[in-house]
């Protein structure tokens, strides 16, 4: 894989290679101009996917541009709205173009949510703690999602304070009972952690993440397999 563009609103001017700490510059400068980057590259005859981290404002307009040169997109805003989802949705299988729209690139965090939705068929109890080293909107994406996956599949989870109104006790997600704990520490890792619970038992899955690089994987997992898309995909976990 090449670089071929970059776009963003700040260093605008600056090499890209060397913004990113690379060993040597790419002479490939950073343009705030989307239009003329994917212009520019669009004459080579190579695949080309356009990988977008922006804000989730800008991304239905970002795909439909990209979807005019005939690029496929991942897309990477862990707070996009549904409403967007489905519109791109729509609009990817008019074009008949691919794109994938990734709440998260970690696959340890797919893998996490998969474990959950396994062992929620034989607890009753499921509390969720997670943490951050700096502040972030909570509940996160990360636990919504567990909560979300682990609920209507017929089990009331923490039937013993389910109607508790105690604060200590976490934050109740949808209706199922399932509980959040959020914590904001410098120094801690970004980590979720979901406790499973019987008389005489704990089952605990847990997954941290150190570094942003662990995202890397997952990223070109996603940019390999959308060049096959037709059509919109939601979730990383479906490419697996």
């Amino acid at each position: 894989m090449e670089v071929a563009g970059a776009v963003d609103s700040y260093l605008v001017g600056e090499d890209i290679g060397k913004v990113s700490d690379m060993e040597e510059a790419l002479e490939i400068p950073i343009m705030n101009d989307l239009i003329m980057v994917l212009g520019s590259i669009s004459q080579s005859k190579e695949t080309k996917v356009v990988v977008d981290f922006s804000d989730p404002e800008a991304v239905y307009e970002n795909v439909k541009q990209a979807t005019a040169f005939g690029m496929n997109s991942v897309v990477y805003v862990p707070r996009i709205r549904q409403e967007t989802v489905l519109a791109l949705s729509k609009f990817c299988e008019k074009a008949s173009m691919g794109c994938l729209v990734a709440p998260t690139l970690s696959i340890g965090s797919i893998l996490l949510q998969q474990a959950a939705i396994s062992a929620s068929f034989h607890y009753k109890n499921v509390e969720i703690v997670e943490s951050r080293p700096n502040v972030t909107d909570f509940p996160t994406p990360d636990a919504k999602q567990i909560a979300n996956n682990i609920s209507n599949l017929g089990q009331l989870y923490n039937r013993e304070d389910l109607s508790t109104d105690v604060k200590a006790r976490g934050e109740v997600l949808g209706e199922d009972g399932v509980r959040v704990h959020s914590m904001i520490m410098p120094g801690l890792p970004s980590s979720t952690a979901v406790y499973f619970s019987r008389p005489g038992e704990v089952f605990t899955v847990k997954h941290d993440i150190t570094d942003v690089q662990s995202l890397m994987p997952g990223l070109i997992l996603a940019i390999r397999k959308v060049v096959r898309l037709k059509n919109l995909v939601y979730g990383l976990e479906k490419l697996l």
